[in-house]
Order: C-alpha cells, then structure tokens, then sequence
C-alpha cells in the first residue's frame, strides 16, 4: 500500500542523493504517528482524577509530540539538504522518544493510553535510529 509519504518522496522531481527511502519514508510515518499518540496521551493524562501525578508525564508527551512533528517536517524537506541538520534532528528525536517511552512505561500498568504512547515512542525512536544509521 503506498502511504502519501511514500507517493510524496517517489515524486520529488530532483534527486535525492542516496539515502534510503524506505527508512526515510518509515521514520516520517513513525514520527507523524508519534507526535499523534504523545498529543493523545497528554490529552488523556489531563482527564484522569490523579492528573498531578501525571505532569511530567504530560510534559514529556509534549515534548516528545512538538519534537516528532519537527523531525517529520525536517525530513520531508529535500531541498538544500544539510546531512548535519538531519543527524542533529534525528538524535534529538530519537533521545525525547526515550524519555518520553521511559515515562510512559512507569504509568503503563494504570494507563493504557501510556502504555499505547510507550510503544509509539519506542518504534520512533528505532525508526530515527535506524535512519541515523542508514545514513552513515
């Protein structure tokens, strides 16, 4: 199934040097899906009753969430690529997809929605790693 992230990279009309597409369409795909989670669960730590056990929780969904749109936006953009821009952005991506993982996975056992936002982190981070490494 093509994704519009993929449709958008294979009609880029310039070249896009060597990178990988796969890794680079998977690690925007992860990233879009985990700004969405990290939004979810801030949104849905603030409705629970103990929601002053839950802010830094909700700090680091937000984080995490203003980051990942960043990285998707930075990686969706092709032209004047500066390869120290992506690395620097990746690292960053895939250090706040950590913490925020981390985070969650101390409230997973009483929150789903944290424990859904933990495993969105940990694919994002992977995804941003496995870029970074791709890219040599």
């Amino acid at each position: 199934m093509a994704t519009s992230v993929k449709e958008m990279l294979t009609t880029y009309p310039a070249d896009l040097g060597n990178i990988d597409r796969e890794a680079l369409a998977k690690c925007i795909e992860e990233c879009i899906s985990c700004a969405q989670a990290c939004t979810a669960c801030a949104d849905a730590c603030l409705s629970e009753g103990m929601v002053g056990d839950l802010t830094k929780c909700i700090r680091t969904d937000m984080d995490c969430a203003d980051i990942c749109n960043a990285t998707a936006s930075v990686l969706s953009r092709h032209t004047g690529y500066d390869a120290n821009v992506t690395r620097a952005v990746l690292q960053a991506c895939a250090t706040v997809c950590k913490a925020c993982a981390d985070e969650c996975g101390n409230h997973a056992d009483m929150h789903d929605h944290c424990r859904a936002c933990a495993e969105a982190c940990r694919r994002c981070e992977q995804a941003c790693n496995d870029l970074l490494a791709s890219l040599g």
